[in-house]
C-alpha cells in the first residue's frame, strides 16, 4: 500500500512532516493559508505536485468556514491568497499553474450574474478537490507511460521487440507518495514496471543536501518491498559502469517550451553522465509541470537555499565554521541530453514538446 503524505476531508487538511522521517511519522494540521505557505517554504512537503494540492487545499480549508458578503470579496480573497502561496517555492511551476486556473475560475464565476455567493464558495471547493484525484490518475497513467517506453526501448536495443527483461533503473530525489496526492511521477513509473513483473532493480540517490533519496524514497521503496538499492550522488559514473542500469528517470519541477528541465539539484550531473555511458534519461511529469511561457531553462527562477542545509545534518555541524556556501535547489537539464518526457498524455521527444502540448491544450 502507498504511503499518504495527505489527509484531507472538506474542512480538513494534515500534512505528513517529511522532515521527520524515515524516524518518526507524524502529521500536521494545516488549517489555513499561513500555515500551507509555512509547510511549503520550510519543505515540511515537497514535490511539485504535492506543493500545488497543499496549497490549493490549504485555501479551501480557511475559506470554507467563512462567510462572505459578495462575490467581489471572495474572489479577492481567492487571487490575493493563491498568490501569496505561489511565493512559497517560486521554482516549482505547478502551484503557479494551479492558482491561475483557479482565479479564472474564480474571475468568471463572480462576472456571471445566475452564481450566487454561496454557489461560488462551493464551485471553488469542488475545484481544489477535484486535484487530489486527477493527480492520482495523472500519476498512475505517466507510470503506465513511461514503463512502456522505457521496456520497447530496451527490448529495440536488445534486439527482442515485444520482449523486454526486467530492467534496473536509476531515480534521484523523491518523486513517489510522498511527492504527489499518490502513486508518484518517476516513481510511479519504477511501481509499474515493478506490477508488470519488470523490475530487475531500482537504484535511488541519496539526493544531498536534504537526503530526499535517503529519507524520503528509500522509505517508500522499503514501505513497498521493492528490490532497491541507496547509493551516494557521487557514485553515479560508477554505477553506471558495472551495473548495467537500463535508464534513469527522474521528475520535474518546471519543464520550459524547448524541453530544458529543472529538477532536484544533481539532476543535470546524472544527465551528462548517463549521455556518456548511453543510458536513456526520462524525464517524468505531469502537464502541469510544463510552462509554456517560459522558452528556456535561462528563464527559470532558481531557488537558493540556506547554508545551513549545507553545513549541519539536524543540529550536527559537518562543515566547518566560515566556510562560504553555494546551495541552489535546483539545477536545469538541457532539453539536448533528455531522451524523453513522460506525461500522462504519452512520451515526448524534447524537440516536439512545445507542438504536442499545444495540440493537448486546443482540444
Amino acid at each position: 500500500m502507498s504511503l499518504q503524505s495527505i489527509k484531507y476531508k472538506r474542512g480538513s487538511l494534515e500534512i505528513l512532516d517529511q522532515l521527520l522521517l524515515p524516524v518518526v511519522s507524524k502529521y500536521l494540521p494545516v488549517r489555513g493559508v499561513e500555515d500551507g505557505w509555512k509547510v511549503i517554504n520550510k519543505m515540511q512537503v515537497r514535490g511539485a505536485p504535492a506543493i500545488a494540492i497543499v496549497g490549493c487545499l490549504s485555501l479551501a480549508v480557511e475559506i470554507y468556514p467563512e462567510e462572505f458578503e459578495t462575490k467581489k470579496s471572495l474572489r479577492q480573497e481567492i487571487e490575493g491568497k493563491l498568490n501569496y502561496l505561489v511565493s512559497a517555492r517560486p521554482t516549482a511551476v505547478n502551484m503557479k499553474i494551479s492558482a491561475d486556473e483557479l482565479i479564472t475560475l474564480a474571475n468568471e464565476l463572480s462576472k456571471n450574474d445566475d452564481v450566487t455567493v454561496a454557489n461560488m464558495k462551493q464551485r471553488f471547493l469542488d475545484a481544489t478537490e477535484a486535484m487530489l484525484e486527477k493527480d492520482i490518475a495523472d500519476n498512475r497513467a505517466i507510470g503506465s507511460n513511461g514503463a512502456k517506453a522505457i521496456l520497447e526501448r530496451v527490448a529495440e536495443a536488445t534486439g527482442s521487440p515485444g520482449s523486454a527483461s526486467p530492467v534496473r533503473v536509476l531515480t534521484h530525489c523523491n518523486t513517489g507518495s510522498l511527492a504527489t496526492a499518490g502513486y508518484g511521477t518517476a516513481l510511479g513509473v519504477v511501481r509499474h514496471l515493478s506490477e508488470l513483473g519488470k523490475l530487475e532493480h531500482v537504484y535511488c540517490t541519496e539526493t544531498r543536501p536534504y537526503n530526499q533519496g535517503a529519507r524520503l524514497t528509500a522509505y517508500e521503496l522499503v514501505h513497498e518491498k521493492l528490490p532497491a538499492t541507496l547509493v551516494l550522488d557521487s557514485m553515479v559514473a560508477a554505477l553506471f559502469r558495472v551495473k548495467n542500469v537500463a535508464a534513469v528517470v527522474v521528475g520535474a519541477d518546471r519543464v520550459a517550451a524547448n524541453g530544458d528541465t529543472a529538477n532536484k539539484i544533481g539532476t543535470y550531473q546524472i544527465a551528462v553522465v548517463a549521455k556518456h555511458h548511453g543510458v536513456p534519461f526520462y524525464v517524468a511529469a505531469p502537464l502541469t509541470s510544463i510552462d509554456l511561457q517560459i522558452p528556456s531553462g535561462e528563464h527559470i527562477i532558481i531557488e537558493v537555499r540556506p547554508d545551513r542545509e549545507m553545513t549541519h545534518v539536524g543540529e550536527h555541524r559537518i562543515a566547518a565554521p566560515g566556510i562560504n556556501c553555494w546551495n541552489p535547489a535546483f539545477d536545469v537539464t538541457p532539453a539536448s541530453l533528455i531522451t524523453g518526457i513522460i506525461t500522462e498524455h504519452g512520451v515526448f521527444k524534447p524537440s516536439t514538446l512545445k507542438d504536442e502540448i499545444a495540440k493537448l491544450i486546443e482540444l
